[in-house]
């Protein structure tokens, strides 16, 4: 649920409160995101989990109402789950140590490129298709070459 509030004195007071201590000039909302979710185990609820977020905008009311930005945020999240998780959790990018120069930057963008080339060529899931992948370098080959499911 979202709540969007666009109050010039809320606005005034959000923006003032940071190290500058000037409002911020474009800030036109600022949002209170809810978010539950439910545990399940064996179709019963376990667990109920309520978290409580907040959000800024420069976008005024008219240009998003509360539904928009509830749009907005969940098509984030859907950004945030299909790219960043894959690279977190199958690249394991989180525990990567390279850190310098432009070296993390073309790690980044080589494994963007690994998974853009996996899910265009058909492959339903990305871990399963890299192990396929590490195990049959012909294919891999011609994956990046042509863009050839094997």
């Amino acid at each position: 649920m979202v709540w969007a509030i666009a109050d010039p004195a809320l606005n005034a007071y959000v923006g003032s409160a940071g190290a500058v201590g000037q409002p911020w000039p474009h800030l036109a909302q600022v949002l209170r995101v809810e978010r539950q979710r439910l545990l399940l185990r064996a179709g019963a609820v376990v667990k109920r989990e309520r978290e409580v977020t907040y959000a800024i905008t420069s976008r005024p009311p008219p240009q998003a109402a509360a539904p928009q930005l509830a749009r907005h945020l969940r098509g984030h999240w859907g950004i945030e789950n299909r790219a960043h998780y894959v690279r977190d959790v199958v690249f394991d990018e989180d525990r990567c140590q390279v850190r310098s120069g432009a070296a993390p930057q073309v790690l980044a963008a080589s494994r963007n490129l690994a998974i853009a080339l996996v899910r265009r060529a058909g492959y339903p899931s990305v871990a399963p298709a890299l192990r396929t992948l590490a195990g049959r370098p012909a294919a891999a080959v011609r994956l990046v070459l042509a863009g050839e499911h094997p």
